[in-house]
């Protein structure tokens, strides 16, 4: 056996690993079960495909670490392996922050017309929580709250907030978050706050990284 033969079968078990990841639908299949346990067919159904196709991609990811999966009943639910799955998904979105000229192109239009301001820091939320100055909203569907969310969060999905803006005081800030730092449903959020003349900003990630810091969290009762 040669030196380099360890070497270059560990660096293919990472390769294995990289490419689990090399997919739209993984990647947004991940920030999903970050959220929370999920079935096949819920993940198909939220993200648009077919159970067949879902499938297929959950086994790639199973198969090389990704994910984990346990029996429910007749349901197969799914959840990310550990909190090192999250680390490796902000690291490929950082890298492609600085590098890829296709995703600065995205975050400088979409993200960017909608949100340009400084995002508020999970530090300074924390603290601005502890001295109850701020109104926390979760703009995620109600399954993915129920499953877990902020302490004193209330819980609008994105799609009923225009009609239910008198749940919201206007006398304070709002922070708004969601599933990460580059979910949409914050982004117009906050637009739509702002339009309404609420003083509204994002939270600079989501649940999930609120979560692996370490920072209290409730569940729905």
């Amino acid at each position: 056996m040669s030196s380099g033969s360890p070497k270059r079968a560990l660096f293919a078990g990472f390769a294995e690993v990289a490419k689990a990841l090399g997919h739209g639908h993984r990647l947004e299949i991940l920030e999903l079960l970050a959220q929370g346990e999920r079935s096949v067919e819920a993940l198909a159904e939220r993200i648009g495909l077919s159970v067949a196709n879902a499938s297929q991609h959950l086994r790639l990811m199973r198969r090389a670490g990704i994910l984990v999966s346990r029996r429910d009943g007749r349901r197969i639910l799914y959840r990310p392996a550990d909190p090192s799955v999250l680390a490796l998904t902000a690291a490929l979105r950082r890298v492609a922050e600085r590098n890829a000229a296709e995703a600065q192109a995205v975050i400088s239009g979409y993200f960017h017309r909608r949100d340009a301001l400084e995002a508020v820091t999970r530090r300074e939320l924390a603290r601005r929580l502890k001295d109850g100055l701020v109104t926390v909203l979760d703009v995620r569907p109600t399954d993915e709250f129920a499953a877990g969310h902020l302490p004193h969060a209330v819980n609008i999905p994105l799609r009923e907030l225009a009609r239910r803006l008198r749940e919201i005081p206007k006398s304070r800030a709002v922070v708004a978050y969601c599933r990460g730092p580059y979910c949409v449903l914050a982004y117009e959020a906050v637009a739509l706050l702002r339009g309404r003349g609420f003083k509204a900003r994002r939270l600079e990630d989501g649940f999930p990284e609120w979560r692996a810091a370490g920072l209290p969290v409730e569940r729905r009762a």
